[in-house]
Formats: C-alpha cells, structure tokens, sequence
C-alpha cells in the first residue's frame, strides 16, 4: 500500500500539485491553515518538491529521535552553501568540520562565558535604548529594524570584537546589505525554472559581488587578530582560532572559521530580533502584561546598569518570551529525513531518505488545550506553557548546532526586553 493510502494530502491541481494553495506572501502560514484542516500531518507536493508536513506533538517528537532522522539540507540551504558553507547552519552532519566546530565551540556558550559578554550586550542595548530615549513623543519607531541593529551588534561585538555601528548609521553597513541580499536570493533562487536563473545574468552577478563582500570583511577580521594575537581575548573568534577538538586534537582552518562567523550573524540575528518584536507587539496589546513587566524590571534591576546577576532574576521576563514563542516562533520548523525505512504513530510509513518537515506554529496544541491558546496569556504555571515549547525545545536539538547559541540569544533577549520595558514606561 502507498505512502498517499495512509497520509492524507490538500487539493491537487494538476503539474502545480497544492502550489496554488500557498500565498506567496504568507506560505507559513499557509501550511499552517493546511494543518488545521489537514490534521497532524499531510503530504506536501509542489513543482520540484515531495514532502511531509508534520505538527502532532507525538509525531515530532518521533521526528526528534537522532537515532533515526537527521538533519536535511533542503534546496534553499544548499544555496546558502555557496556563502555558509560548511558552517553548523549550512553542513552536513557528516561533514568533519560539523561535529569539529560543535565540540570547540560548545564551552564558548558557558555561563561563565555569557557573564563575560555581558558588557559587551549592555553597550549594545545602551545604545538602543539612547536612540529612543531621545525620540519626540511623536516620532515612529521601526521597531524591527531596530531589533535587527540590536542582535547584529551584539553578535558582531561578543563573537568577533567587531562594531558594525548600526546605531550610528542611517542605512546598515555594506556587509550587513550584502548578507541580507545575498540570503534573499538564495531563498529565491529554488523557486524560480532553471532557465529563468540561467538568464538572470545580473542578479547571479550580484550574488557573487555579495559573497566576495562578507568573505573580505570576514578575513580581514581574522587576518587582524591572528596579527594581534591579543591573549585576553575571550570570544568567539578566539575560541575558533585557538581551540582543538577534544576528541580528534585538530583545529578549525581560516575557511571554515570564516564560514562560521557569517552562520553566526546570519542563523543568529533575524531568529532573536524577531521575536523581539513580537515580543513588544503582543506587551502593547496586553497591558496588563506590560504592567506586570515594568513591576519585575522595577524590583530586580535596582544598579545603574544591569547586571549579570539581575538579569538572571526575571523570570516574568522569561515567560513573556516564551510565551511569544508559542505564538509566533521565528524559526517555525525545520527539515529531517529518515535514515532508515520507518514508521511515525505506528501507521505512517516514511521511506529512508525521505523528507519530513517539522512545523510549530500555536495552533498543533489548540486541539490539545482549547481556543484559549490563541491568544497571548502568560502563565504564572508554566506547565502549559512547556508542554507548547516542547516542540522548540526539539527543534534546538535536533539542530544541535543552534543550542550551543541559544544561552547567547536568551541573555540578548532578557536583557533587551527588560530595558526596553523602562523605556515603554
């Protein structure tokens, strides 16, 4: 019996299969809808592409199991190789340099690591909350855009000892363009007919002109601390550039480390800045909420400055991301393929090789929990509240390469949201 006999599948329309069922603009959350209707997981078809879309909660946890399913790299990451390269974001797991740079950056992301890049995000967000500290009452904000400044310069600053500045300029800075543009295509790319990207002459130009940009920057940035061989350096670059995989005793070479610090600030910034935003949205939308956070904030940040040991302090704070994170993930799912021939629920058949995506947007626990997880409610029990990330939980380990970064993502965000919430006040 076929795959199709036991999992059901939208609409087809002809050689565009379910194409004309995603809004271009919105194709996330047009899986999404096709989840509420399709149930917890369906099939996929689309010129170019055959796959599984998978939300149960018991079904993605089977999709977890490493033991079982590995990390795919899908058409759109494959373009990201050709900047990524064999970065944590864009590699294999069989590649040697995946497991090489996990093992040598994993102490990277201690706790004493992240007391140590603790003044390096005060001066970033210091300069954030400045910015609007001086704006008229009647002036806008592009809060995104601003977010997106925030996470770039604390990336750049606690991983690489660099200032992009971002606070001091009008536009971005000619790397940060170039890495965005050059991330835009490689998403467009696979959707367009091959014939179409042959004759794209002068955006496959400028493709090419954007990578040339982040990769002179990126080896001139460690060109200058191989040359200054500063000993008290302790961040990410250094880390690279001086530690030894325990297991094999070998070290990163210059390409890789290069690869690195652009997986860093592309896999790191938009994820983080994002929710962010959210995060804002829903306090404006939910005063009570936002009460609730200037009175933390009030009570544990009592220094002139924040401190390490206060930020750890919030755990109102934490609810409230994490409750953004429910509703509106910014990384929403991933892809995995099954390594051997498999069952998911004891009556899906997956064939070996076969890809599946994981997807985690709020509505996969509305069945389980009510209407009521619609909408934005931070829970004093966080018990609910779990069980909705557990999917995201998943999701970092499944893509162990994004845990090692997730205490430097969550010390941004607290410490940004906590400041943010005195200058909302």
């Amino acid at each position: 019996m076929s795959d199709a006999t036991y999992i059901p599948q939208p609409k087809m329309y002809g050689p565009l299969g379910n194409l004309p069922l995603i809004d271009k603009d919105k194709p996330t959350l047009s899986l999404g809808v096709l989840a509420e209707q399709h149930g917890p997981i369906y099939r996929l078809t689309v010129p170019g592409y055959s796959g599984l879309i998978v939300s149960g909660p018991d079904l993605v946890a089977e999709l977890c199991d490493v033991s079982r399913f590995d990390k795919y790299v899908y058409n759109e990451l494959e373009n990201v190789r050709a900047f990524g390269g064999d970065g944590l974001f864009t590699s294999r797991t069989s590649e040697p340099n995946w497991k090489k740079a996990h093992n040598i950056l994993l102490p990277t992301f201690s706790k004493q690591a992240m007391k140590g890049y603790h003044p390096m995000m005060v001066d970033i967000a210091e300069q954030l909350i400045n910015k609007w500290a001086r704006l008229n009452s009647n002036d806008t904000i592009d809060v995104a855009d601003d977010m997106t400044r925030l996470t770039l310069d604390t990336i750049g600053l606690c991983g690489f000892n660099y200032r992009f500045n971002s606070f001091y300029r009008q536009d971005h800075s000619p790397f940060i363009e170039s890495m965005v543009r050059a991330l835009n295509e490689a998403m467009q790319k696979s959707s367009r007919l091959k014939i179409q990207n042959l004759l794209m002459v002068k955006t496959k130009r400028q493709f090419q002109e954007d990578i040339q940009t982040m990769f002179s920057l990126v080896d001139q940035i460690i060109e200058e601390r191989k040359a200054s061989s500063a000993p008290e350096e302790v961040d990410l670059l250094a880390r690279m550039l001086n530690g030894k995989d325990p297991e094999t005793d070998e070290m990163l070479d210059d390409e890789n480390i290069r690869y690195q610090i652009i997986t860093f600030l592309i896999a790191g910034h938009e994820t983080t800045s994002g929710l962010l935003s959210f995060v804002l949205y829903f306090l404006l939308k939910n005063p009570e909420s936002l009460q609730k956070a200037y009175d933390e904030v009030d009570q544990i940040l009592v220094s002139d400055s924040p401190q390490y040991e206060e930020i750890l302090q919030l755990p109102y704070i934490r609810m409230i991301l994490s409750e953004s994170l429910r509703l509106w993930p910014t990384a929403p799912g991933f892809d995995v393929y099954a390594k051997e021939d498999t069952i998911i629920g004891g009556k899906y058949p997956l064939k070996k090789g076969k890809a599946a995506v994981f997807f985690c947007l709020s509505y996969i626990v509305i069945e389980r929990h009510g209407e009521r997880m619609r909408s934005f409610f931070v829970r004093s029990d966080l018990k609910i509240q779990r069980k909705c990330l557990i999917m995201r939980i998943n999701l970092l380990v499944m893509g162990r390469e994004r845990v090692s970064a997730c205490s430097l993502h969550y010390m941004k965000q607290h410490l940004c949201l906590a400041w943010s919430s005195n200058i909302l006040n």
